[in-house]
């Protein structure tokens, strides 16, 4: 990517592949034609006089669905800048996170919570966007690849709200790296499974598009597996949680026709790696995170149990480096322009690389150098005056037969200062096998003083809350050891 712009993908497609499907969704596919209709109906909306607010940046707090998308391609024609906001919030707060990000406008259903707010509700019978779309300009519609395009929240392991701005040509560099390296283009059909105000979900859309592909999107109440096989769907996203869920169905199978099923969110068990690559389903590990417009690194096709174990080589488009203290420090065409913070930009950075505050090396896996995620600098803990990395532990409780996942946590100790503390969703409730396995592999100080079973609430989805981990490990404190299952 070396120009400043590029011809908008959709009126490009529109042009090209009129018939093409572009967004199917249970009632309807959406042509690439029908799609760009929409795209110009909406932009024709958005300069409409009585909705002023969205004249340089707007929120979308809506569900994935076809409205969705075409209010995000409508502000990447205009060089508007969309900030989504997540659903699982309740209206009450978002407000108070639009106005940290300057933002005055809302695509929303309406609410009393948005008193105050430009709101466009897509649903408004006045002004469907289905019906009466204007004409599309005879013209080249490009994307300037400078302006900035998206502001995402993220938390990062601190649980405090930062925001990422990304131009839109980091999108873009993201997902040329990604279309090569997974070989997504016209016909192929990738499930849009992951929300919009995730990068992870911004990432499929704008591959699909720039590759002429169709993004899927997902049937409420409906498996994976049935989604994958009634619409043909050729790439597919996954975290950790919704992967052990496939494992966990009737027919997992179903994504071994697949091409593609890329594994990222945060670290997957291995013992749930070692399950999908016997399956035969084509898993690929990864390392990403927002800051770099989703994903960084991936292990290739085909790639062993082996590489599985690692998060794989750096794609096109971007560069890692491990810093002297382990850290792994990134950089590329995909790296964002900042954190928005009271109307500036800040980028923490060491000589030109974004810190990303996780610990890494490199390994040689068939004859490949791939990057092996270590865990969080913050995440270390001192045990009796060692340094316990809880990642390694989960890792090696991950190799023990019949673990699913586990989580390690620290907690208060009179002695030592803090033990490790495990919980662990396995198959079988074996503490004392554990201890065995793990002593082959691990010094005797990071071997957990307790074993607590998986939580229920700890299904969150994308990323395991450690906090309320460490805060359960405090209240099971007073039980015996292995006792609470």
């Amino acid at each position: 990517m070396t120009s400043a712009a590029l011809p908008d993908p959709v009126w490009a497609a529109a042009r090209t592949r009129p018939d093409a499907p572009a967004v199917i969704t249970l009632e309807k596919a959406l042509t690439y034609a029908e799609l760009d209709r929409r795209i110009e109906e909406t932009v024709q909306w958005l300069r409409d006089p009585g909705f002023r607010g969205f004249r340089d940046r707007f929120a979308l707090y809506r569900p994935a669905d076809a409205d969705s998308i075409v209010f995000l391609l409508a502000a990447f024609r205009t060089g508007r800048v969309v900030c989504p906001i997540s659903t699982r919030l309740p209206p009450a707060a978002v407000p108070d996170l639009l106005k940290q990000v300057g933002v005055q406008a809302l695509v929303a259903a309406p609410d009393a919570a948005w008193d105050g707010l430009t709101v466009l509700d897509p649903a408004d019978a006045d002004r469907p966007l289905s019906r009466s779309a204007p004409k599309a300009p005879q013209r080249d519609a490009p994307w300037k690849l400078t302006d900035p395009a998206t502001l995402v929240f993220t938390s990062g392991s601190t649980g405090t709200p930062k925001v990422a701005l990304h131009t839109l040509g980091a999108h873009v560099a993201s997902a040329e790296g990604s279309v090569a390296f997974f070989g997504l283009g016209p016909g192929d059909r990738w499930l849009l499974n992951l929300p919009l105000y995730h990068v992870g979900g911004l990432a499929v859309l704008v591959r699909c598009v720039l590759a002429g592909a169709a993004v899927v999107l997902p049937e409420a109440r409906t498996s994976v597996e049935e989604t994958v096989r009634a619409h043909g769907v050729t790439h597919l996203s996954l975290v950790a949680t919704q992967l052990l869920r496939v494992l966990q169905g009737n027919d997992p199978e179903a994504l071994a026709g697949t091409n593609a099923v890329l594994l990222g969110g945060s670290a997957v068990p291995p013992g749930l790696l070692a399950e999908a690559h016997a399956l035969g389903l084509p898993v690929h590990a990864s390392y990403g995170l927002t800051e770099m417009a989703s994903t960084v690194t991936a292990t290739p096709p085909g790639a062993s149990l082996g590489a599985l174990g690692t998060s794989g080589v750096v794609l096109p488009n971007r560069e890692v480096q491990i810093a002297d203290d382990g850290e792994i420090l990134v950089r590329g065409a995909t790296l964002f322009t900042g954190y928005v913070e009271a109307e500036a930009t800040h980028r923490p950075a060491r000589a030109g690389w974004f810190q990303t505050g996780d610990l890494g090396r490199w390994t040689e896996v068939d004859g490949q150098r791939m990057l092996q995620v270590v865990g969080r600098k913050d995440h270390l803990f001192i045990s009796g005056g060692e340094n316990v990395q809880p990642e390694e532990i989960e890792a090696a409780l991950g190799q023990i037969e019949g673990v699913r996942r586990a989580v390690v946590v620290p907690a208060a100790d009179a002695e030592f200062g803090q033990r490790p503390v495990a919980f662990v969703d396995a198959e079988r409730w074996t503490p004392e096998a554990w201890r065995d396995g793990l002593a082959g592999t691990l010094a005797r100080f990071k071997i957990p003083d307790a074993f607590h079973p998986w939580p229920d609430e700890a299904e969150t989805g994308m990323k395991v809350n450690r906090t309320a981990m460490r805060e359960r490990a405090a209240r099971l404190q007073s039980l015996p050891s292995d006792h609470d299952r």
